[in-house]
């Protein structure tokens, strides 16, 4: 499954933790910024990924990928927006963009991508739980 158009947006503000000593947002913490999306794109869409780790699901980064556009700086709001980008039997691929809500300017996109693991790791092979569950909330936006 490719190019679904569900979106969930999230919105925070920089904190001076997150910036350097210019005042910057410090590149890594877009990654942060991304996982706080995806984290509340599973929470709207019913199932926190607490309720997942639970059942026995777990979801580890396997890839990761950031674009930065342009600067975000000490107490800017962030929108950020995320979407399931790309689904299948082991994985799960969530896109995001980082938005400047002071300037309308895009900061950053990118994804992460997630295996399907068992809690001792091991690849989930032949779908699960979570799988099927998003799989059904993307196909009701059709």
């Amino acid at each position: 499954m490719n190019a679904y158009t569900n979106k969930n947006l999230t919105r925070t503000r920089v904190r001076y933790g997150e910036t350097d000593k210019m005042g910057i947002a410090y590149y890594g913490r877009y990654l942060d910024w991304f996982e706080m999306g995806r984290t509340e794109f599973c929470r709207a869409s019913g199932k926190s990924f607490t309720e997942w780790e639970a059942g026995g699901i777990m979801l580890p980064v396997v890839e990761a990928h950031c674009r930065y556009k342009s600067s975000l700086l000490y107490d800017d709001e962030i929108e950020i927006e995320t979407c399931v980008s790309n689904l299948s039997k082991v994985s799960v691929v969530f896109s995001c963009k980082i938005k400047n809500l002071r300037t309308g300017k895009l900061a950053a996109e990118g994804y992460t991508k997630h295996a399907f693991t068992s809690t001792d790791g091991k690849l989930l092979r032949d779908g699960n739980e979570l799988e099927h569950w998003l799989e059904k909330i993307l196909s009701q936006e059709s």
